[in-house]
């Protein structure tokens, strides 16, 4: 699990030009080559993976209270917005 430390101090393996730190339930924080920090969530929809973009870091922290939003496979995403994203990108209706 991700600190907020951790994600202060965030940085790109100088040779890869963007580094992925992990959090739980398929969260992570990617960090770029220029030090941009942002928010993705990784979840499968119909048998496919996708990828969804929460927001840029420190603008986003990692523990605020509005992000927490149960998803219909039972993991949770950080995104007050992503179950509106979801439900225009994929029709979703949030049942399980």
């Amino acid at each position: 699990m991700l600190t907020e430390i951790t994600c202060k101090n965030a940085t790109c393996a100088p040779d890869k030009p963007r580094t992925r730190y992990a959090d739980s339930g398929g969260l992570y924080l990617a960090v770029a080559a220029n030090g941009s920090k942002r928010w993705f969530w990784k979840y499968r929809f119909d048998g496919k993976e996708k990828r969804l973009s929460i927001g840029a870091y420190p603008a986003t922290k990692l523990k605020e209270p509005a992000w927490r939003v149960t998803m219909p496979s039972g993991c949770t995403a950080r995104a007050q917005p992503l179950a509106a994203r979801l439900q225009r990108e994929h029709q979703w209706t949030g049942a399980p």
